[in-house]
């Protein structure tokens, strides 16, 4: 009899030792999907953690909550297209962007509705820039910018002239990751992060002021202004 009441003891601390370990994993869990940590990315270089004194955040501490999921666009067939109205549409790849154009740094706060925010340092190029390469036509009032997963977004074209918004395609000194909107996502400062459209594949100048993105049709902010609610 006593090999048996040791044998349940046993037994029994087993299966509080599993009930226990298995509710430290699954706060571990949480705590991982909170942070944002749930899909680490993996860097071929060490990303920088600070700039000029200023503390940034990871790559790794977005949190993934994009329409369909990350996207995965082949290097070798990409193409932007500026078109729409322009006088003269533009179809550049990667490195038409990259190399063509001076390429600008800042630090700046995403902030996202959900509550989460990150501070990064983004490297791209002026979208004003390209803008005038592709002669913006007098009736040309909105700049919409598509990405690869059909999300859309829009902005005045003044907001391109006025502040220097960059379409950045590096993020702490590496590669903006597929995760993250390779080839390029958009630093939309003072806005949303809903504003900050990833995988930008066009760009389109329109007439239209009323042009409503993927969000911003299911009532979200057109303006987006950070300082407002959205």
């Amino acid at each position: 009899m006593e090999d048996i009441r040791l044998s349940n003891r046993s037994v029994f601390l087993v299966l509080l030792a599993s009930i226990l370990l298995g509710g430290v994993t699954y706060i571990a869990y949480q705590l991982t999907i909170r942070s944002g940590n749930n899909n680490p990315v993996r860097l071929d270089r060490v990303e920088v953690k600070d700039y000029k004194g200023k503390k940034l955040s990871s790559i790794n501490d977005f949190v993934e909550n994009s329409i369909k999921g990350p996207q995965y666009i082949n290097k070798k067939t990409y193409e932007l297209s500026i078109k729409g109205q322009v006088a003269k549409p533009l179809i550049l790849n990667y490195q038409d962007v990259t190399k063509k154009y001076r390429h600008y740094e800042k630090v700046v706060r995403l902030d996202c509705v959900e509550g989460w925010s990150v501070t990064i340092l983004w490297e791209g190029v002026l979208v004003k820039d390209m803008l005038d390469d592709a002669v913006p036509k007098k009736d040309a009032k909105t700049v919409i910018f598509y990405a690869y997963d059909g999300y859309s977004t829009s902005f005045p074209i003044s907001y391109f002239y006025d502040k220097p918004i960059i379409m950045s395609f590096k993020m702490n000194k590496v590669e903006i990751p597929p995760e993250r909107g390779w080839p390029f996502m958009l630093v939309a400062e003072d806005k949303w992060g809903y504003k900050w459209v990833k995988w930008i594949t066009e760009i389109e100048l329109s007439k239209d002021t009323d042009y409503e993105g993927y969000w911003e049709r299911r009532g979200y902010s057109n303006t987006g202004d950070r300082n407002k609610p959205f």
